[in-house]
């Protein structure tokens, strides 16, 4: 879910450029996320049918977006066909575990997705270095992913940690997935937080390969300083059904 907008800085150089010029639009960004933040906490407390039906529309949404995507990189029916096929179960997937999770894995999910994207904004923007992929992201570089494998780890060990302790009755019932996680495994935890981190940043380059492909930064305007829905999602979506795979192992 990082920036995919081209890093500005000499090609070939790896010395980052000073932080203040890399994080410029860093105050319209984080207009934006309070907004999102504060929608997304306004279903999560509501719950039931209001955040079912919020997560089903931004899947839809999202999954609108990827299509348009598609429809730009490819006028070949033979290849919209079976891409817009795949994209609905990809998108029906993950919406389908995120409205059947519990709050323990459905905040999980979402706090993975987050993490993963502020740790690698900020070590990307600051640190700099080598690229992962340049031809797919240019913005992307190693020390944005070990940046945000690092922050979801921490995320998932305090969450982890959390829900292990006395005051986890505020959770309410949505919060039974027996998955019997607990302080003993903590260090389990954070490892599952960095390989889903991975997972995050492996489906940011799926989508950055498919907007390059349409010869697009963003899949849409939606969202100011953040591009489209997708663009907000595309980590998600394959960290929530890796995910809901694993919390089917454990209670399996």
């Amino acid at each position: 879910m990082a920036d995919d907008r081209p890093a500005a800085q000499i090609p070939g150089d790896f010395d980052p450029v000073p932080f203040k010029t890399r994080t410029a639009d860093l105050p319209i960004r984080l207009a934006s996320a309070a907004m999102m933040l504060a929608v997304l906490f306004l279903a999560l407390w509501l719950g039931g049918q209001a955040l079912d039906t919020f997560i089903y529309l931004v899947a839809l949404i999202g999954f609108v977006e990827f299509m348009l995507l598609v429809f730009k990189a490819t006028p070949r029916f033979f290849v919209r066909f079976p891409a817009v096929i795949a994209g609905a179960f990809y998108f029906g997937c993950a919406a389908s575990i995120m409205t059947g999770a519990g709050t323990f894995l459905l905040v999980l999910v979402i706090g993975v997705t987050v993490a993963t994207d502020t740790g690698a904004y900020f070590a990307g923007r600051a640190i700099g270095g080598p690229k992962i992929a340049p031809s797919i992201s240019p913005s992307k570089t190693w020390a944005g992913l070990a940046g945000g494998m690092i922050a979801s780890a921490a995320w998932v060990f305090v969450w982890v940690m959390a829900i292990d302790a006395p005051f986890d009755a505020w959770l309410g019932p949505r919060f039974e997935l027996g998955l019997n996680l607990s302080f003993q495994n903590l260090v389990g935890a954070a490892l599952l937080g960095a390989g889903l981190a991975v997972v995050a940043q492996a489906g940011d380059f799926f989508e950055s390969w498919l907007k390059r492909r349409a010869g697009v930064k963003d899949s849409s305007r939606l969202i100011p300083g953040h591009g489209g829905v997708f663009d907000r999602i595309d980590s998600l979506i394959p960290v929530a059904i890796v995910a809901g795979f694993v919390a089917t192992q454990m209670v399996g």
